[in-house]
C-alpha cells in the first residue's frame, strides 16, 4: 500500500496528489491516442492508390481525408459531454470498438462515398479519445504526476504523426491500400481489454444538455473546418466557401449567445476566456498551425526540387521522432520548473525555426539537408515543449475539468491543422517567394501565441 507521503525531486506529496493512476492504465489510455492519430493521417500517402481504384478526381477523393479531419474535431465538444454524462472509460471503449470497426467498414468499401461515410463515421468515434483520455488522466493522476502522463500523452501523439504516414505508405506498396487500415483493429481491440482490466469505472453524472448549444458549436465548427479547408481548393465555387464560411461563423455568433442566456449552458464561455485556459487553447492552435503547415509543406518543396518520395519522408521524419522524444522530457521539466517556462520558451524555439524554415527553403539558395535536419530538430523540440504543458494547462483550468471544456481544447487544437493546412494552399500561389511568406507568417502566429502567454493574471498554482 502506498504511504501517505512520497518524496519526489526534493519535494513531498500526499497520496491524493500522486493520484491512483497506475502505469498499466496510462497505457492503456495511450493505445487510444495512437490510434485516434494513426487513424487521421494513415490514408495522407496511399490517397493515389485509393483514387486510381475507384477511378475518382482528387476533389472527391480528397473527402476520405476531409472527412474524417471535420467530424474528428467538430464533434469533440459534444464527445466530451456524452463522456461526463455516461462515463468516460464507458466511452472511451465505445470510441476503441468504433474505430475497430470503421477501420473494418473502409478496408472493406465498395465504392469511395462508402469509404468516405466509414472515414466520416471514424472520425466520430475518434473524436471521444482526446476529451475522455486527457479527462481520465488527470482523475487518474494528481498534480505530482500529472505533467509526466500528460508528456506520455503528448509523446504518442508525435508516435503516431510520424507512424501514421510511414505505415500506410508502406503497407499500400506491399498489400495494397486496404489493408493500412487492418492493423488498426486489433490495437484498438488490445486497448479495449486493457482498459477494461485496468482502467477504474469513472461514473457518469445526471446532466442536462442544452442542444441548440451543442448543435450550434457543433455545427459551426464543421462549418468552419470544411471552408477553411476548401480555400485552396480550385474546384470548388467562391461562392460555396463563403457561404460555408459566413454560416459556421453565424453558428459560433449563435453558440456564444445562447450560452450567455442558457442557465444550463453547454461550455461556458467565461471558462473558455478564463486565463489559464485561453493562453493553453491558444498555444495549442499555433503549434498545431505550425506542425500542419510544416508536415505538408516541407515535403512539398523537397520532392519539387528533385528529391525522391522515400528521401523527403525521410528527412521529415526526423521532427516527429524529435517530438515523440522530448515530449516526455518536457514532462518531467515541466514537474521541476513549472509549465509556463517551458511552454513559452518552446514557442520561441518554434518560431525561430519557422525562421530559419523562411530563409532556407528558397529557390535561389542550395538547399542543405544537414541545416534543415536542425531546424526540423528545434520545430521538434519547440512543439514538444508547447504541447506538452499546453495540454496539462488545459487539464487544470476550470472548463479542463468538464470534457466539454477538453472537447473545446482540441477542437481549437485541431483547428489549428486545419488552418495551417489551408494556409500552405494559399501561400503556395504567391510565386516565387512563397515558403518565405509561408514560414514567415507561421513565425509570426506562433510569436502572437507567445504574447498571448502573458494575457491576463498568472493562476497563483501555476
Amino acid at each position: 500500500m502506498r504511504s501517505k507521503l512520497d518524496s519526489v525531486d526534493g519535494t513531498t506529496y500526499s497520496a491524493t496528489d500522486r493520484g491512483i493512476g497506475t502505469s498499466p492504465a496510462l497505457a492503456a489510455l495511450l493505445i487510444g491516442t495512437f490510434v485516434g492519430t494513426v487513424s487521421n493521417n494513415i490514408v495522407n500517402v496511399p490517397l493515389n492508390a485509393i483514387l486510381d481504384e475507384y477511378d475518382a478526381s482528387l476533389g472527391s477523393g480528397i473527402f476520405v481525408v476531409v472527412g474524417f479531419l471535420l467530424t474528428f474535431a467538430a464533434a469533440m465538444p459534444l464527445a466530451g459531454w456524452i463522456g461526463d454524462r455516461f462515463g468516460r472509460r464507458r466511452v472511451y471503449c465505445g470510441a476503441l470498438l468504433g474505430s475497430a470497426a470503421c477501420s473494418l467498414g473502409a478496408a472493406l468499401a465498395p465504392t469511395l462515398p462508402v469509404l468516405v461515410a466509414w472515414r466520416s463515421l471514424g472520425g466520430l468515434a475518434a473524436a471521444a479519445f482526446a476529451p475522455a483520455v486527457m479527462g481520465l488522466i488527470a482523475w487518474l493522476f494528481g498534480p505530482a504526476r500529472r505533467a509526466r502522463a500528460v508528456g506520455a500523452w503528448a509523446a504518442v501523439n508525435g508516435l503516431g504523426q510520424a507512424v501514421g504516414p510511414s505505415m500506410g505508405g508502406v503497407i499500400s506498396d506491399w498489400w495494397g491500400w486496404r489493408w493500412t487500415f487492418v492493423p488498426l483493429i486489433p490495437i484498438a481491440i488490445i486497448g479495449y481489454l486493457a482498459t477494461m482490466k485496468c482502467v477504474p469505472k469513472y461514473p457518469g453524472r445526471r446532466m442536462t444538455l442544452d442542444g441548440w448549444s451543442a448543435a450550434s458549436l457543433t455545427g459551426g465548427a464543421a462549418l468552419m473546418i470544411l471552408g477553411i479547408t476548401a480555400i485552396s481548393e480550385e474546384g470548388i465555387p467562391v461562392w460555396l466557401k463563403l457561404i460555408a464560411l459566413g454560416l459556421g461563423l453565424a453558428l459560433l455568433v449563435l453558440f456564444a449567445l445562447r450560452t450567455r442566456r442558457s442557465a444550463n449552458p453547454f461550455v461556458p464561455i467565461e471558462l473558455i476566456l478564463e486565463t489559464r485556459f485561453l493562453r493553453s487553447a491558444f498555444a495549442a492552435f499555433v503549434q498545431m498551425f505550425a506542425l500542419g503547415a510544416t508536415l505538408l509543406a516541407v515535403p512539398l518543396y523537397l520532392t519539387d526540387a528533385g528529391s525522391s518520395t522515400s528521401q523527403a519522408g525521410l528527412l521529415l521524419f526526423v521532427l516527429p521522432v524529435t517530438m515523440t522524444f522530448a515530449a516526455t522530457v518536457a514532462g518531467r521539466v515541466i514537474d521541476r520548473v513549472g509549465p509556463r517556462i517551458v511552454m513559452r520558451t518552446g514557442l520561441i524555439v518554434l518560431a525561430c525555426s519557422q525562421i530559419g524554415l523562411a530563409a532556407l527553403l528558397r529557390p535561389s539558395l542550395q538547399l542543405s539537408h544537414a541545416a534543415l535536419v536542425a531546424i526540423l530538430v528545434a520545430a521538434g523540440l519547440g512543439i514538444a515543449m508547447v504541447q506538452t504543458p499546453a495540454a496539462a494547462g488545459s487539464t487544470r483550468s476550470p472548463a479542463g475539468a468538464m470534457g466539454t471544456g477538453l472537447g473545446v481544447f482540441n477542437l481549437i487544437r485541431f483547428g489549428g491543422t486545419a488552418v495551417g493546412a489551408a494556409w500552405v494552399g494559399i501561400a503556395l500561389h504567391a510565386g516565387a517567394a512563397s515558403y518565405a511568406l509561408l514560414f514567415g507568417v507561421a513565425a509570426v502566429m506562433v510569436s502572437a501565441g507567445f504574447g498571448i502567454s502573458f494575457a491576463g493574471r498568472n493562476p497563483v498554482d501555476g
